[in-house]
């Protein structure tokens, strides 16, 4: 058995950019920067380094990234890690990380202070339905086990929603 999934939490580099392949599915590809900050202890300056990831998502999650995600906003993505090489044009080597598949997330809330690079995203994952967090249909959210009410499920009530670790 093999297991290839990355989740990340950072902050959008570049608004979304969708397109559609010849047979009509959207893809929506953005750039994700993630930063560690560490040191800074007993009089040291403290460091961080950025690590940054090409975003792709197809279909309703690409809708619905390309419409509500812009530059600088705070996302979860999880999805199939993919490292490429390549010689750019001026014959340097270059390396790119790529999240393929992903599942995104938006972290910032409805209503927070805008920044200067445009609104802030909804309360809600990319791709819901009637504020389901799975994103399943009504239908389906009203048959879940440990959800006899049917409706959106709250962090905590168990079942088979996912819990962020924090």
């Amino acid at each position: 058995m093999t297991l290839n999934k990355i989740l990340l939490i950072g902050n959008s580099g570049t608004d979304p950019e969708m397109r559609y392949t010849p047979n009509g599915k959207a893809v929506t590809s953005f750039r994700m920067a993630v930063t560690r900050r560490f040191g800074g202890g007993e009089g040291a300056e403290p460091r961080e380094e950025t690590e940054w990831f090409t975003v792709e998502c197809w279909d309703r999650q690409a809708e619905a990234v390309n419409q509500y995600l812009t530059k600088g906003k705070k996302v979860f993505v999880e999805g199939r890690f993919r490292s490429r090489q390549y010689t750019a044009q001026d014959g340097s080597p270059r390396h790119v990380n790529e999240v393929a598949d992903a599942r995104v997330l938006f972290l910032d809330r409805a209503g927070a202070p805008q920044s200067a690079e445009g609104a802030a995203a909804p309360d809600t994952h990319a791709g819901d339905q009637a504020g389901d967090p799975t994103g399943a249909p009504a239908q389906t959210r009203a048959r879940r086990p440990g959800n006899p009410q049917g409706g959106e499920r709250r962090a905590g009530q168990g079942g088979d929603v996912e819990e962020l670790p924090w």
